[in-house]
C-alpha cells in the first residue's frame, strides 16, 4: 500500500498545483510509481481521462509530470460552474446533478465514501500518492462538511503541508493566522510549510521564516523563488493565459467568456513566438487588427451568448469578418457561431431557444448525452492528423456542415463558412498537434516555430523539477509520507 502526503495552500492560487506537479515529477525520478489526487476541484478546464470521464485540467498536468495517464480516481469530484451560484457536479468523472451551492453543501458528506474509494484505489496501485487541497483550511466555516481539506486528511491520516504566496504579502500573517483559527485537531496533521514565489535574495526573508516556525511550530520545508518557465505549462485559469501575452507578429485573440471552458486549445498559441496571444476581457473590444478570433468552450453557451452580446463583441465579430478576418469557434463558440442554440429540457439552464450569431448556417440543439472522448482526427484543408478529445454535450446540424472543418472516423466533424473565413469545431486541444498547428497557421501568414508543444511541456516539468529540488527539501517532505 503506498504512502500519501497532501500539499494544501494558505488560499487559493498559490501555486500549490505546481507544487505538486514538481514534487511527482522529482519522486518519479527517484524510481517511485507516483500518482496525483485531488478529492475535490471546481473548474472548467477539464480533461477527458483514459476511463472515458473527465477530470480537472490540473490533475492531467500532474499524471503527465508522474509520467501516467489520467484517470477519473485522481479526481473524484469535480464542479463546474454553469452559473454564479451553481455548478454541474461530476462524481469519478460523470455528470450526477447540477445543484445550487447551498444544494452541493447539504450533498458533501454523502460524497466522501467516493472521494475515499477513489483514494484507497489510487493507494493500492502506486508508491506514492500525492493529494492537492482546495482553497484553504482557513475557511473555518466550511469544515463541518469539508471533503477537500482537512476534513478528507483528518479521514485518510495523510499529512499535510502548508504553502503560503509571498507574491500577494501577508504571508506571515497567513500561516500564523490560519494556526489560530483551526481545530487543534487539524493543526496535529500539519507537519510543516512552505513559502512560494519569491522573487530576489531569499535569505530577505529568513527571519518571516523562523517567526512562523516559531509561532506555528510547523517545519519549514523551503522558500521556493518565482518559476518562470511556469507560462511554459498549461493554465489552470484563463486569467493566466492574459498575463501571458508576448509581442508577436500576429494578433490572434480570444474571448474572455463568462463561463469559458476548456481554454487548454490556447496553451500551444500563446508560445508560439510570432503569435500575440490576446485576452479580451469584458467591457473591450476585438482590436481592429486582429487576424483571427478565437471564441472557445463555454459550460453556459446560451448563457455566454447574451453575454458575448452585452459586450458588443458580437458587433465587433461582424466588423472583424467584413474586413476579412477570420473567426474559429471551438465547442460551445462553435455552437454560438450558428443561427440558433436550442435547450428544450433545460439542461444548461432555463428551457428555450438563443439567437446564434449567425456566422454559420447550423443549428445546435441540446441533448442530455454528453460526448466525452479521445478522438484522432483529419483535418480537411490540410489534412494533417489532429490528436483531440471532445467533451460537450448538444447536436449541430445545417447546411455549412457539407464543409467539414475535419473527419473524425470518415465522419465529417464541424462547418465551414462557404467563403472559409469562418469555422466551427468540437475538437478540444487541437493545436498541441505540431503539424496541423503550423499548417494552420501557415494559413493564416503566420511561421510557426519548429517546435513540438509535448516536448517544450516535458522540458518545462523537468525543470520545475529541478527548481523544486534546488530550493526545497524534497527528501523530507516525502519522508513524511504515511
Amino acid at each position: 500500500m503506498a504512502r500519501a502526503i497532501m500539499i494544501q495552500g494558505a488560499g487559493s492560487d498559490v501555486g500549490k498545483s505546481l507544487v505538486v506537479a514538481g514534487l511527482a515529477r522529482a519522486a518519479k525520478r527517484r524510481g517511485l510509481h507516483v500518482l496525483p489526487f485531488k478529492p475535490q476541484n471546481m473548474s472548467n478546464n477539464a480533461a477527458v481521462t483514459v476511463d472515458g470521464g473527465e477530470i480537472g485540467r490540473a490533475q492531467a498536468l500532474q499524471a503527465l509530470a508522474a509520467g501516467v495517464e489520467p484517470h477519473t480516481d485522481m479526481n473524484p469530484i469535480l464542479l463546474k460552474p454553469e452559473t454564479d451560484v451553481g455548478a454541474q457536479v461530476i462524481v469519478q468523472g460523470k455528470r450526477v446533478a447540477t445543484l445550487r451551492a447551498r444544494d452541493y453543501a447539504a450533498l458533501k458528506p454523502s460524497l466522501m465514501p467516493a472521494v475515499l474509494e477513489s483514494f484507497e484505489r489510487l493507494k493500492a496501485k502506486s508508491d506514492l500518492v500525492l493529494v492537492e487541497g482546495a482553497g484553504s483550511p482557513a475557511e473555518v466555516n466550511l469544515r463541518a462538511n469539508d471533503i477537500a481539506n482537512m476534513g478528507f486528511a483528518r479521514r485518510a491520516d495523510v499529512p499535510v503541508i502548508l504553502v503560503g504566496d509571498i507574491e500577494r504579502g501577508g504571508v506571515i500573517a497567513q500561516m500564523v493566522g490560519i494556526r489560530s483559527v483551526i481545530d487543534p485537531g487539524d493543526d496535529a496533521v500539519i507537519a510543516g510549510f512552505i513559502i512560494n514565489k519569491f522573487r530576489g535574495d531569499p535569505s530577505l526573508f529568513d527571519d518571516g521564516y523562523r517567526m512562523i516556525a516559531e509561532r506555528t511550530g510547523w517545519r519549514g520545508f523551503g522558500v521556493l523563488p518565482y518559476f518562470d518557465r511556469a507560462r511554459e505549462l498549461p493554465a489552470e485559469d484563463a486569467l493566466g493565459l492574459g498575463e501571458a501575452r508576448k509581442p508577436g507578429r500576429t494578433k490572434i485573440v480570444f474571448l474572455a467568456l463568462s463561463r469559458i471552458a476548456n481554454f487548454d486549445d490556447l496553451d500551444p498559441l500563446k508560445l508560439e513566438p510570432d503569435v500575440d496571444l490576446v485576452m479580451v476581457r469584458p467591457g473591450e473590444a476585438i482590436p481592429g487588427d486582429t487576424t483571427l478570433v478565437i471564441i472557445p468552450g463555454s459550460k453556459s453557451t446560451r448563457g455566454d451568448l447574451d453575454f458575448l452580446r452585452s459586450q458588443g463583441w458580437d458587433v465587433d465579430l461582424l466588423a472583424h469578418v467584413r474586413r476579412g478576418g477570420h473567426v474559429l469557434g471551438l465547442c460551445g463558440g462553435y455552437q454560438m457561431l450558428g443561427r440558433s442554440v436550442l435547450d428544450p429540457d433545460g439542461i444548461e439552464g432555463p428551457a428555450g431557444e438563443t439567437r446564434g450569431l449567425e456566422l454559420l448556417d447550423v443549428t445546435t440543439v441540446m441533448t442530455p448525452e454528453k460526448s466525452l472522448t479521445r478522438v484522432t482526427a483529419i483535418h480537411a484543408e490540410t489534412t494533417q492528423a489532429i490528436d483531440a478529445y471532445e467533451i460537450h454535450i448538444g447536436c449541430t446540424e445545417g447546411e455549412d456542415r457539407a464543409r467539414p472543418f475535419a473527419f473524425v472516423g470518415g465522419a465529417p466533424e464541424g462547418a465551414i463558412s462557404a467563403d472559409g473565413r469562418v469555422q466551427g469545431s468540437y475538437l478540444h486541444g487541437l493545436f498541441t498537434s505540431d503539424e496541423f498547428r503550423r499548417d494552420y497557421l501557415a494559413r493564416l501568414g503566420v511561421s510557426a516555430a519548429n517546435e513540438s508543444h509535448g516536448a517544450r511541456v516535458e522540458s518545462a516539468l523537468d525543470a520545475l523539477a529541478d527548481h523544486i529540488e534546488q530550493h526545497l527539501d524534497v527528501d523530507g517532505i516525502l519522508s513524511l509520507a504515511r
